[in-house]
């Protein structure tokens, strides 16, 4: 819940031009402002998401969003279980696989988030939450459905506090969501792209970006600053290079 209209515009001219046609970059919004930075977008590479999506029918919902909504103002992703959205909005799992359900049966490519509190780590408990949380998709679409999203882990410790996973500590999580996901389908682990999101910023990035099973970031708050948000896709692009 960040920005203006001309906050989100200059922000969003600063990253067109400094794009970089060697690396997946999207942007998400808050809704009031995505048809603007749609048109903004226009000639770029840069994909649009939404932070949200309500998985039932338009009707009456007062305050939410359908995903056919989504789709007309030219998203083609959306986060789904945002850490925030659990924490704050009391979204439960399944709420969260209803939602990656229909972001996946509208043609929207969900991105899944999924992690821990930190009570959680400190009792020992960050895979079985992880993976509880990661059951509850694979229930609603299967191994094919969720091959068709996008997942970011992300320490619910680490969202906007400073305090990141070490490369090492997010790297193990992320093998061990591949495993999970290799033994229901080999294919389906090796080319998920599982993100790390929790405090990335320009001086953590190329460290992460470096570990095997970190295929890119899901950033917050560096994303707000034009030239932090071009630093850290130029460490992805340097570590493809490389």
């Amino acid at each position: 819940m960040n920005g203006t209209k001309a906050a989100i515009s200059d922000l969003v001219t600063r990253l067109v031009a400094g794009e970089l046609g060697n690396v997946q970059t999207l942007v998400f919004p808050p809704f009031v402002f995505l048809d603007q930075v749609s048109r903004e977008l226009q000639g770029s590479s840069i994909g649009l998401g939404a932070q949200n999506v309500d998985w039932r029918e338009q009707g009456p919902l007062t305050g939410e969003i359908e995903a056919s909504m989504l789709k007309e103002v030219g998203c083609n992703f959306c986060l789904a279980g945002h850490s925030e959205r659990r924490q704050l909005f009391a979204e439960t799992d399944k709420q969260v696989a209803n939602k990656f359900k229909t972001c996946i049966e509208s043609d929207l490519t969900p991105i899944l988030c999924i992690g821990e509190t930190l009570q959680q780590r400190q009792a020992g408990q960050t895979m079985d939450v992880v993976a509880s949380q990661v059951r509850a998709v694979l229930d609603a679409v299967g191994i094919s459905g969720i091959a068709g999203g996008i997942i970011a882990y992300e320490p619910v410790w680490a969202i906007g506090t400073g305090e990141s996973a070490s490369p090492e500590q997010a790297d193990e999580i992320h093998g061990n969501i591949r495993q999970m996901l290799k033994r229901q389908d080999p294919e389906t682990a090796e080319n998920m792209r599982i993100l790390y999101g929790g405090s990335v910023n320009r001086e953590n990035a190329a460290g992460l970006f470096l570990k095997e099973n970190i295929d890119g970031a899901l950033v917050g708050g560096a994303s707000l600053v034009s030239d932090d948000f071009l630093m850290i896709c130029m460490a992805a692009a340097d570590t493809m290079e490389g």
